[in-house]
């Protein structure tokens, strides 16, 4: 790991749904203390935040994971009651935006749209991002 490196865990135990006022801790930023470049000189920022407080998840699928991004993480943020869910995917060196919204009755996600060149939407906020150009920034 280098400084600056993101750590992403799953934020959860699969066993576990947690409630509204249960901490999420978002991905964690490792920095680097003195010469060494990991072990013991490594240290791990984490912040939380609760359930309730959180609007949307954007999830990069990565090919290790998956089968826990697209199945098993969904059911989790949708159990806490997370109203929107991102899938980011990888599709022939494109970035692909699977977009969902919670479906409050049946406490799952419905997929609302699949994006492929332009991410623009209105819901949960405005928002126009050109997917072609991530390459580029």
């Amino acid at each position: 790991m280098d400084i600056g490196d993101v750590v992403t865990d799953p934020f959860l135990d699969a066993r576990e749904t947690p409630p509204g006022d249960q901490p999420l801790p978002h991905p964690r930023r490792v920095q680097r203390r003195g010469p060494q470049r990991d072990g013991p000189g490594l240290t791990v920022e984490q912040t939380f935040y609760h359930a309730r407080d959180v609007l949307l998840v954007a999830e990069v699928a990565s090919p290790e994971s998956r089968t826990r991004d697209r199945q098993r993480k969904p059911q989790l943020y949708a159990r806490a009651d997370i109203p929107h869910f991102w899938r980011i995917e990888n599709q022939s060196g494109k970035a692909v935006v699977y977009v969902y919204e919670l479906d409050p009755a049946t406490r799952s996600y419905a997929l609302t749209g699949i994006h492929h060149d332009r991410l623009k939407l209105t819901i949960p906020f405005d928002l126009d991002i050109d997917l072609e150009a991530i390459d580029r920034i």
